[in-house]
């Protein structure tokens, strides 16, 4: 409403501009023909002079109702006055002897005409001129009639937009305050998608709503999961490490301290290793909905994450190598990739006795690329494996056990890891444990893009 006001403005200084236009030249054409008129009654008197008689009607049509004055004044040649008014001057005309101009009779404004003409005696031409003067009452009351009016429709104009907009926005967005009113209502908790109806040029609104509230549900999600597991993951370590840091403060040998503060280490580092995997595990949850997913490289990622492995592979005498293709290209996101490759190699070594034998292999199938972990241990607890069948470990949520105790520590946080990292690259985990041989075998297979499937597998 300010921009279609500031036009209005803009148009009726346009609009008064025009009507003074209009009323100096309605005026100018009414003193031309007075000027005309009184030339017609210009004649020679017996001596071959000029002499006038100023007809009533040539004045009579300046008269107007805003009592403006009128003035007149006919000089002969060499600008002789014959008659009018002495203080009223004759105009500058133009070629076709008609002329007009603004001036000041005493204290008047007027607006002045001038016409010349010339009058035959028979053997010479003698030339005359008629000047005729209106004060400009008149001409500035028209144009302010003609403003008035066009503020008076310029106005109406404005009101009725007025209402027509009030009417449209608020019909136009009721539906936006019914979605107002039903977000209001609900519960800190409900964060599912607003299903009602609105104005189309509203439907951006809605949908970013939609789409902020279901990124904050996987937020808020992920963050529920965190402090759920960090809560049950870590309550463990913390109240072996209070009861062996108690159990030394009551110790009578050194060597009684020297076992609890061991064991009080070794949940220290417990902790650190499932803090460690929640965070990452917070880390997948956070780039949901995110995907870096590319193609890249799976045996040049592994082979860089074995080669990491080798020191802690030594120290526990484990063979640790990698078997497979040089180059299989596949749909991942390289960091997580990497992660889960860790987290896969740190089972293998951390829940197999000293001696195993653990290999990171790759190689591709016809449509796809797989990568698989394998260890020569004693292999997962029978309790373990059936959770993980029944797919417990897959998504760790509040208040849910790690599952598959083995030792010291647990494969559930591991095994969860694994399997979010690879549902962000679409491929599907496969666990098995062969009893009759020894070992686990962790297979993954990734999808491949089909600009790199190969026909055949190379040597």
């Amino acid at each position: 409403m300010i921009a279609t006001a500031i036009i209005g403005f803009i148009a009726l200084a346009d609009t008064w501009r025009e009507a003074q236009a209009i009323a100096r030249n309605l005026s100018d054409r009414v003193l031309a023909g007075s000027a005309m008129a009184i030339a017609e009654k210009v004649t020679l008197d017996e001596t071959g002079g000029l002499e006038v008689e100023v007809p009533f009607s040539a004045l009579e049509m300046l008269a107007s109702a805003a009592d403006d004055k009128v003035f007149y004044r006919v000089d002969g040649a060499g600008s002789v006055r014959i008659t009018g008014y002495a203080a009223l001057q004759p105009v500058v005309t133009d070629a076709s002897g008609v002329g007009f101009a603004d001036a000041l009779l005493g204290s008047d404004p007027v607006r002045s005409a001038t016409v010349v003409r010339e009058l035959s005696t028979g053997s010479s031409l003698i030339s005359f001129s008629i000047t005729v003067a209106e004060t400009t009452l008149a001409r500035n009351a028209l144009a302010k009639t003609i403003l008035l009016r066009s503020i008076v429709r310029l106005f109406s104009l404005f009101a009725i937009i007025l209402v027509i907009v009030w009417l449209s926005v608020t019909l136009a967005l009721r539906p936006l305050d019914k979605i107002g009113v039903a977000i209001g209502l609900r519960s800190p908790d409900d964060l599912s998608a607003l299903s009602m109806p609105g104005p189309s040029e509203a439907l951006p609104l809605v949908f970013g709503m939609n789409s902020f509230m279901a990124r904050l549900s996987k937020a808020l999600g992920a963050l529920r999961n965190f402090t759920g597991n960090a809560s049950h993951q870590l309550r463990t370590p913390l109240s072996v490490i209070g009861t062996q840091l108690a159990i030394a403060r009551r110790a009578n040998s050194s060597a009684e301290i020297e076992a609890s503060l061991a064991k009080a280490d070794a949940a220290v580092i417990r902790a650190e290793r499932v803090l460690a995997q929640l965070l990452l595990m917070a880390r997948v949850d956070e780039t949901a909905g995110n995907t870096g997913v590319v193609q890249a490289d799976i045996a040049a990622i592994s082979r860089e994450v074995v080669a990491e492995f080798i020191p802690a592979a030594v120290l526990r005498d484990c063979d640790l190598g990698h078997d497979g293709a040089d180059r299989i290209v596949a749909c991942i996101e390289p960091v997580l990739f990497g992660e889960m490759v860790r987290n896969l190699i740190d089972n293998a070594l951390k829940h197999t006795p000293h001696g195993t034998k653990v290999t990171v292999s790759t190689h591709r199938t016809e449509n796809a690329a797989v990568l698989k972990v394998e260890d020569s241990g004693p292999g997962l607890q029978s309790a373990a494996l059936e959770k993980w069948r029944r797919g417990k470990p897959m998504r760790l949520k509040s208040g849910t056990p790690a599952t598959g105790e083995t030792g010291t520590d647990s494969h559930g946080l591991g095994l969860a890891i694994i399997v979010e990292i690879a549902e962000r690259s679409g491929a599907a985990v496969t666990l098995t444990t062969r009893p009759q041989v020894n070992g686990t075998l962790v297979e993954i297979v990734f999808p491949v893009p089909a600009a790199f499937k190969p026909v055949t597998e190379p040597v």
